[in-house]
């Protein structure tokens, strides 16, 4: 993986525990799942073109 493939699953991550965190604290918003939802596929997306 590249530095910039591995920043964006470290971004990707702690996004997840961030999104998961304000669920807990202050219920959930659909827009914020929404945005890690595309992060997460931004993400998954570079892997894949890394992997060709």
């Amino acid at each position: 993986m590249s530095g910039s493939t591995k920043t964006m699953g470290v971004m990707t991550v702690a996004a997840l525990v961030a999104v998961t965190g304000y669920t807990a604290a202050l219920g959930s918003n659909g827009w914020l799942w929404f945005g890690w939802v595309v992060l997460c596929l931004v993400t998954i997306g570079m892997v894949a073109a890394r992997g060709h």
